[in-house]
Formats: structure tokens, sequence, C-alpha cells
């Protein structure tokens, strides 16, 4: 009993030391506007990236999966090191590396043994400074990424949210997707390419962050030697603009009889990353939690939409999602059903949410904080989640939040504030719908919009 009382304590008092005892993310901006960030720990891997302000928000409908094209070529060979040569190199430090690009944002990193951080940083300043863009290998991508455009049409759910931004911003950069059309990628030329890189490719939009057993000293240093070249300015005909997206309550509907299931998503407009609010909606968000029947688990779940998808078998899944960009976000659930069972879906998945607005309690907060709480301290896991923690935070908020500020921010969650801040934004908006598959049973947009509030007698 009392190393059962020991083991107890000690791990209570491990939460707190953990969040106290985060090494400080030090943080050098360099002349020429890059910014070098780091957190040191005693890992003998580290992870090492640049991340850039640039995605397919900053495109536009002709040149629309120019990111996502660079991004391909990014690892095929630099102008130093042809592909073949680039490959060898990369292997031999045993590393790995990876790469991504979203709406607003780029990213190459490379994971290697800590002893071997200065050849990691020559890389990515060789991928992001001198990509070769060869015809041949470009012809080559362009090939694997129209099959890869093919593949992805079978993902009904990234299909279902391509569409959900497509109807939210429409008319606006943000509908576009990340991967571009099919006949932008089958036209986009080396000079359109080169173009993209040499317009946000900027050292004010870069930021080269590091975990795992790293000396920032070092860092900085070897940062200076290999990225102190990268430009500062912009052409002065070529200033990326970030365009406001508006938000637009509509619908897309793709009806297909022929598919099994329907995937319906249902957002309203979201804040930006660096509003408060987006705590408390991520509470919010706890609260209604996900579900999928492969999770086992009965009616007695602590999530009521949970319980209810189980006593009444109404979907195979459903989650929740606050996705955000600089200046505004989607706040929504979508789920995936059978096509008799859209409309209760539907209906309990809208009461939650006015549940949400008008009768959120306090042990309810308090169990999605703990849900919140454990999510963010999953974060330490690994030097490559730390990193992107790192090079993300410091695009979208100008700087690391501290894991102890995040904690004290969920801790000030009541349940007053979530009833505000949702009724701020779900009560009586209209929402953006999107839906794919046998949708037949999906109610007219007038009905789903009168389902975004409740009228008391």
């Amino acid at each position: 009993a009392a190393l059962s009382t020991l083991t107890r304590k000690r791990g209570a008092a491990t939460y707190a030391q953990t969040l106290q005892n985060i090494p400080e993310t030090q943080v050098t901006t360099l002349e020429n506007g890059l910014r070098v960030a780091s957190e040191e720990s005693s890992q003998p891997t580290c992870t090492v990236g640049v991340w850039i302000g640039a995605g397919s928000r900053y495109e536009n409908t002709k040149n629309n999966g120019a990111g996502f094209f660079v991004e391909h070529l990014a690892f095929k060979g630099t102008k130093q090191r042809p592909g073949t040569a680039f490959e060898k190199e990369v292997e031999s430090l045993g590393a790995h590396l990876n790469g991504y690009t979203s709406r607003e944002q780029t990213a190459f990193y490379i994971k290697a043994l800590s002893k071997d951080m200065p050849k990691v940083v020559e890389l990515l300043a060789d991928i992001v400074q001198n990509c070769a863009m060869e015809e041949s290998q470009i012809e080559k991508e362009r090939g694997v990424i129209l099959q890869e455009l093919q593949e992805m049409d079978s993902n009904l759910t990234d299909v279902t949210f391509d569409y959900l931004h497509a109807t939210a911003f429409q008319g606006t950069p943000l509908a576009q997707t990340v991967e571009g059309t099919t006949e932008n990628i089958k036209r986009l030329t080396r000079a359109d390419l080169a173009s993209y890189v040499d317009t946000h490719f900027k050292a004010p939009r870069m930021v080269l962050a590091a975990a795992g057993g790293v000396s920032h000293k070092e860092l900085v240093d070897v940062a200076k030697q290999h990225l102190s070249g990268v430009p500062f300015k912009y052409k002065e005909d070529a200033v990326p603009i970030l365009q406001h997206c508006r938000f637009t309550g509509s619908e897309i509907r793709a009806r297909d009889d022929g598919l099994p299931l329907a995937h319906i998503a249902l957002a309203v407009e979201g804040p930006g990353w660096a509003n408060p609010d987006n705590i408390v909606l991520n509470v919010a968000n706890a609260i209604i939690g996900c579900y999928d029947r492969t999770y086992g688990g009965g009616k007695n779940q602590s999530s009521r939409l949970a319980a209810l998808a189980v006593e009444y078998n109404l979907c195979h899944s459903f989650q929740t999602f606050n996705t955000s960009y600089s200046d505004t976000g989607l706040f929504g659930f979508h789920f995936v059903s059978d096509p008799l069972s859209i409309d209760d879906t539907m209906f309990c998945a809208q009461r939650e949410w006015m549940r949400l607005c008008t009768s959120t309690t306090e042990s309810e907060v308090t169990r999605a904080k703990n849900y919140l709480r454990n999510a963010m301290v999953a974060q330490l896991d690994g030097t490559t989640r730390v990193c992107e923690n790192i090079g993300s935070h410091l695009l979208n908020y100008g700087r690391r939040i501290p894991l102890e500020e995040w904690d004290a921010r969920i801790s000030a969650v009541d349940a007053r504030m979530v009833r505000e801040v949702c009724s701020k934004y779900i009560y009586d908006k209209c929402p953006a719908v999107a839906a794919v598959g046998p949708i037949e049973q999906l109610l007219d947009y007038n009905r789903l919009r009168s389902g975004m509030y409740w009228v008391r007698l």
C-alpha cells in the first residue's frame, strides 16, 4: 500500500514537473531575417527542419499546385548534388528525410544522429536554395503527382474536407486544394515552379527549427554558414499578399448512390491561430469527443454523442475539428454513416452543438480539459514532434508558446466560458456543408440552418 501511494504521488508530481522542466526554446534571428530556434535535450538524435510560410493559400488559379510540386522535387537533387548523389548522402547518414505542404506552410525536415547536425543543416540549406528542378525530374514527378491525385480521389474523407474548404471560402485562395488540379499539374512548367520558389522562399518567412541533442550556438553558427544567402527582400513586382478569405455559409453536395457510405462535414467559421478563443473551442470539441465502431466501448461512454451513436447505431464514425489559419478557421464535425442514418446523426450532432451553447456542465469541462492536457504532453514524444511544434509555432504565433502557458490557459476555462464562446461562433450562424456519397436523405440546407438555434417557448 505504501509503495502504491508513493507511485501515485510521484506520478502526480511528474506532470507539473514536466511542464516546468521543459528546456527553453532559444531563438536567434539572422541578419537576413531567418529565425533559428531550438530546444536542446540529452537525446542522441535530433530533428532539424526548415518551416516556410508558404502554401496553396499563396497560389492562384493558374499556379495552384506549384508548392506541392516543388515539395516533390525538393528531394530529387540540387544544383550541387544531383539526384543520386543527394540520396546517397542522406542514406550514408542513416537519416530520415520528409516534408509536407499545407495551405499556409511548407516544411522539409531530417531526423539523424545529433553529431550529424551540421551536415543535416547543409543538406536542408541546399534544398531550399538550390533545388535543381531538372526537366527530366519535373516530367517524372508530374506523372507521380497525377497518380497521387487519382488515389486521393478514393479517400472520401479528404475529398469531403476539400469540398468543405471550397464552399466555405469560395472565390478565395483557401478554397483551393493543396495538391492543385489535374489540369494545373499537367501544364505547370519549370518557369512556374522557379517563380514560386523565388517569390515565397524568403528568409523572413523561414524558420530553421531543431530539437534533440543540438547546441543552439552551434546550430546558429552552422545556419550563418549555409543560410545567410537566403534572400531577404522580395522583388517589387512579386510581393506575396495574404488575401483575406471570407467565410460563406453554403453547401456542396456530390451525390453518388454507388458508394456504400455517406461522408458529411458541417462547419462554422472559427478563429485564427492567435485568437484565445481557440483554447475554449478545443475544450468544446473534447466534450463532444470522437467515435469509431472499431474502438469498442458501449453506451456508457463519456461523450454523449458517442453514447447515442452506440445505442441507436447512428454512424460508423465521427470526429470534431478546429482547423485554424492566419485570420480565420473552420470549426465543425465530420461523420460517416449509412444512407438511412444521415438525418438522425445530423440531428443529434447539431443538438450537441446547441447543448454546448446553452447547458455545458463543469464536470464535462473538467474531463475535456484533462483530455487536452494528455494530448498536449503527448507532443513531447520524440524529437520530430517537438521540432514541428517549434517551427509551426514561430510561423503561427511569432514565438514558441511553452506548455506551462498552454496548461494555464486550459485551466482557466470553465463551463460559462464554453457556453459563451460556443454561442459566439455556433449559435444562429450559417454553416458550410460538404456531403459526398449516397446523401439523398441529407436535409435541405434551410432545414440544416434551422438546427443552428433552439426556439424556446
